[in-house]
């Protein structure tokens, strides 16, 4: 069963938040704000926070720039996983992911059907990994952000956290980049 081995030492690690919208700045952005607040509550080092507008390009920029930075471990993103015409994160992101991380997107709409219902199948919300990164793409609402974090990456990214999670994996997430020569992308 799942939980927190106190014998292990726990391990703050550079996590970055990007809010995708046209409409938002950091001083209204409520998704982005619970996330940072929740990062940093957990211990960890809030490495980055920025907002982009609902473009593919600027979205897949930031995060793959955000990739590449040593002090970044982990990137979530929140906004544009709707089926309206501009919501584009997940066709930003995805096609750049070297792996995808299908069990989080299905234990993210797990624990948002016990709240909201079938409503949560209007969210596309996904995982993966970008140059040994993991990123997170969640819906932008502080609800969805609170339900992703509180109810899978704090436990994920607390390396303390059995019977495993993502922070003990991390030095091995770029195997595949020095067997291969390099950063990918």
């Amino acid at each position: 069963m799942a939980r927190i081995d106190e014998t292990r030492p726990f391990v703050p690690i550079g996590i970055a938040v990007l809010t995708v919208s046209d409409t938002r700045s950091l001083a209204d952005d409520k998704s982005g704000q619970t996330l940072a607040d929740r990062v940093m509550a957990a211990g960890h080092r809030l490495a980055a926070r920025d907002i982009v507008t609902d473009d593919k390009e600027h979205i897949r920029r930031r995060v793959l720039d955000w990739s590449r930075d040593d002090a970044i471990d982990v990137i979530i993103t929140t906004g544009g996983t709707g089926f309206t015409g501009r919501d584009v994160t997940p066709e930003a992101l995805e096609p750049i992911f070297e792996k995808k991380m299908d069990g989080f997107s299905e234990v993210f709409h797990r624990i948002s059907y016990d709240k909201i219902g079938t409503s949560t199948i209007q969210s596309r919300a996904t995982g993966g990994v970008v140059n040994a990164t993991f990123v997170f793409v969640l819906p932008g609402s502080p609800g969805a952000c609170r339900d992703a974090w509180d109810g899978i990456l704090s436990a994920q990214l607390d390396y303390r956290h059995m019977p495993c999670n993502f922070v003990e994996i991390m030095p091995r997430l770029d195997e595949h980049l020095k067997r291969g020569g390099g950063k990918s992308t």
